[in-house]
């Protein structure tokens, strides 16, 4: 799987939101802001092709967990990022 190159990451208010780049504008009642660990995969895994265990993997890395929570963790993101659309 992939993040929707159209789908970029900005920091608005002291938040960090996806946003799509080069629309008309912008819909603001669907915004979609990322917490620390969302925002490292997002970083982590924007350009290229990842799997749920890729994901787990730079949790790992980063944070002090265990790999059945990474991998539970890493499998949520990707279920959120799937039902907002901003996986193919």
């Amino acid at each position: 799987m992939r993040i929707k190159p159209e789908y970029k990451v900005r920091e608005i208010a002291g938040e960090n939101v996806v946003i799509m780049q080069g629309g008309k504008g912008a819909d603001l009642t669907k915004i979609i802001t990322l917490n620390e660990s969302a925002l490292l995969l997002w970083n982590s895994l924007c350009e290229s092709d990842f799997t749920e265990a890729q994901a787990a993997q730079v949790l790992m890395q980063n944070f002090e967990v265990g790999a059945d929570v990474a991998l539970r963790d890493a499998t949520a993101w990707v279920e959120r990022l799937a039902e907002c659309g901003l996986i193919e």
